[in-house]
């Protein structure tokens, strides 16, 4: 089998080398068409909460604003996780969603 296609070869130089070229050219035209970002984006899909009553302290934050927001949060469909941290007269809660939700 591997002989005949070398003797078809040897014998149409034309042939092979005309399917050489347009094996060439569809490559670069398939090359120019590809869609490659140059950072892909592999971040999951996520939402942050940021409150900020500057009159707070961490653990009236944590009890006041931080707890409430994150209950509510988890009522959400499709969450994979919720993340927060409450500092003196801050609390940020992030919301991890599922790849294929909407976050808006």
């Amino acid at each position: 089998m591997l002989d005949k296609i070398i003797h078809f070869s040897i014998k149409n130089k034309i042939v092979i080398g005309l399917f050489t070229i347009a094996l060439i050219i569809w490559g670069s035209y398939s090359l120019t068409q590809l869609p490659i970002d140059a950072v892909p984006d592999i971040t999951n899909n996520q939402v942050q909460v940021i409150t900020s009553s500057p009159s707070l302290a961490a653990g009236e934050i944590e009890r006041l604003v931080t707890f409430p927001v994150e209950q509510t949060m988890a009522t959400i469909p499709g969450i994979e996780e919720v993340r927060s941290f409450s500092r003196f007269g801050l609390s940020v809660v992030t919301i991890v969603f599922k790849d294929n939700i909407n976050v808006y």
